[in-house]
């Protein structure tokens, strides 16, 4: 029975993974009751007897996590930003990897941002194809539900007495600054930063991440990029669907509750959409991390998920 500890339980992601995994019969709990969850002590016992720990933390307190841990036999799953572009740990997106292998085999696991998610799972197989050139000037707009912002935004838009500004979709990231613009370079291997536009809107779950491309951009069609996104995603959890549209709209909340990720694109051979939907609190966050999980210990990824 693997023996699991998360730091940080009381988060939104937290909470997620440990509702997954509270009922699972291969798994084994460690946790700290509500005086001890911050006491350092505590936490790193919990970190040094467990077999993976995942890390639903800011940044610091994640970094700070690792240097507690003393036991080379522990594996790591870090939900925050502070190490998906450290070259020694593996970035957990599996179907963006050669081989599931280097999630099996690693000890120190990233997982992806739920922005970055979306972004790389449609532009990393465009790239490293060369079907679309790396020094392309990519946008990308993700429109989120409210929950990516944890407790606080969650409470904020369930507020009765919430600000009116709140009743509309609102643009974030303005300085071009945001977290998970590091990580989309890196992943799929750009020479320049994409125009970030994430927007939150009035929705609990759910993410729809699209990165518009012209075709001076290309080097190739529309109905390669259809082949590309076939031979790439041919798992349960990441799909390509050729006709993913609601007669002629797309809901940025289709895929809530679940944790897959819907892959497509629109458009035609001058002007393409290639669009991701996905739960932003599951392909997006604690899902990702269960498959992670699932890959790490030997069982079948999609166990505990709902695809």
């Amino acid at each position: 029975m693997t023996k699991v500890f998360i730091d940080g339980s009381a988060g939104t992601t937290g909470l997620r993974i440990f509702d997954r995994l509270k009922d699972r019969k291969d798994i084994k709990l460690i946790t700290l009751s509500e005086e001890l969850r911050k006491d350092i002590n505590a936490r790193k016992e919990a970190l040094n007897n467990c077999d993976i720990a995942f890390l639903c933390l800011p940044d610091k307190a994640a970094i700070e996590a690792v240097s507690l841990i003393e036991n080379d036999s522990v594996k790591v799953i870090d939900t925050s930003t502070a190490h998906r572009v450290q070259d020694n740990w593996t970035y957990g997106f599996a179907e963006l990897l050669s081989s599931y292998d280097e999630i099996r085999n690693s000890k120190r696991i990233a997982n992806p941002g739920c922005h970055a998610s979306g972004f790389n799972a449609l532009v990393a197989p465009l790239t490293k194809a060369g079907l679309l050139k790396k020094s392309a000037n990519l946008s990308c707009f993700s429109l989120t539900g409210y929950s990516g912002g944890g407790k606080q935004m969650i409470a904020q838009y369930e507020d009765d007495s919430r600000d009116a500004l709140l009743n509309a979709p609102r643009m974030y990231g303005l300085t071009q600054s945001h977290k998970h613009i590091p990580e989309m370079v890196k992943i799929c291997e750009l020479e320049k930063s994409p125009v970030f536009c994430p927007v939150v809107a009035d929705f609990y779950a759910g993410m729809q991440v699209t990165v518009p491309v012209f075709k001076s951009d290309l080097n190739g069609t529309i109905n390669d990029i259809k082949d590309i996104y076939k031979s790439v995603y041919r798992g349960k959890v990441v799909h390509f669907d050729e006709n993913a549209d609601e007669q002629g709209f797309m809901s940025s909340n289709a895929y809530e509750l679940k944790d897959d990720m819907q892959i497509t694109v629109c458009g035609n051979d001058d002007r393409l959409l290639l669009v991701s939907r996905f739960d932003n609190l599951g392909k997006g966050a604690s899902g990702s991390a269960i498959q992670n999980m699932n890959i790490l210990i030997g069982a079948d990824e999609c166990t505990g998920l709902n695809i």
